[in-house]
């Protein structure tokens, strides 16, 4: 079950955290994965890692937010069968205190970046018969969290175009899904915590940890799980939905 044997994968800001780990799995269930990434140290250890268990995988520098660089990239890899658009930065601030220049800044990656390998991939995707995309959108886009006016935003459209691309493509057998996850266990969690609060990070990751009702972070290879299930055969009659996966934040906390 969940073999990805024969199917070509974009991720999108594959070279850490969820989406490092989404192309690790992917290339382990047989995937030819190719990762799109800005940090062109972070590819090539990800290509390293993959190679070191006989995995198949290619880097490609890509800025998701440039949508010419995007359909170059796309057209050099060819037909493909699943996109996950993971590729996206957070924000802290509210709207009065979220100035334009990051507004834009998390706007351009974050929907741009979005609708730009949505773009390019449909033609490729209708090359294979289908496929699916797979959106991370995050539990910002579903419920109110202090401080995260932009961001909230952001991952509500990439929630509304979720929608919008399953109803568009259902009749060229295009699938299109989302992940909406709460706080993860990630490298930018850890830089976060050290930048803002110096000399209380075990402090401030233990309150962080229990805003999920479960008392811990998810980690990476669990939501990269959930992304293997949706994106496999054994999928194949869901589109149009997301997934919270929360440690019961949404339906718990109150």
């Amino acid at each position: 079950m969940f073999s990805l044997q024969n199917k070509k994968a974009i991720i999108t800001g594959a070279g850490s955290g969820i989406g490092k780990a989404i192309a690790v799995l992917f290339a382990k269930q047989g995937a030819d994965v190719h990762i799109i990434e800005i940090n062109a140290g972070a590819a090539e250890e990800l290509i390293t890692e993959i190679n070191s268990f006989g995995g198949k995988a290619t880097a490609h520098g890509c800025n998701v937010a440039n949508q010419q660089q995007v359909k170059e990239v796309f057209n050099t890899i060819g037909t493909i069968q699943i996109l996950v658009n993971n590729a996206g930065i957070a924000h802290i601030g509210k709207a009065d205190t979220t100035n334009e220049e990051d507004f834009d800044r998390v706007v351009n990656i974050n929907i741009k970046g979005v609708y730009n390998c949505i773009h390019a991939a449909v033609p490729l995707l209708r090359q294979s018969g289908g496929g699916v995309i797979l959106n991370m959108a995050s539990i910002a886009a579903l419920v109110g969290l202090p401080d995260r006016f932009v961001y909230s935003a952001a991952k509500g459209a990439v929630y509304a175009m979720t929608l919008s691309v399953a109803k568009d493509y259902i009749s060229e057998n295009i699938r299109c899904n989302s992940i909406s996850p709460a706080r993860v266990h990630t490298p930018f969690v850890d830089g976060f915590i050290a930048k803002n609060y110096p000399g209380k990070e075990k402090e401030m990751f233990d309150k962080l940890s229990k805003t999920q009702p479960i008392g811990r972070m998810a980690m990476p290879e669990e939501v990269a799980a959930l992304a293997l299930y949706l994106c496999s055969d054994e999928a194949s009659f869901i589109t149009g939905c997301d997934y919270p996966i929360d440690g019961g934040f949404i339906k718990l906390n109150n």
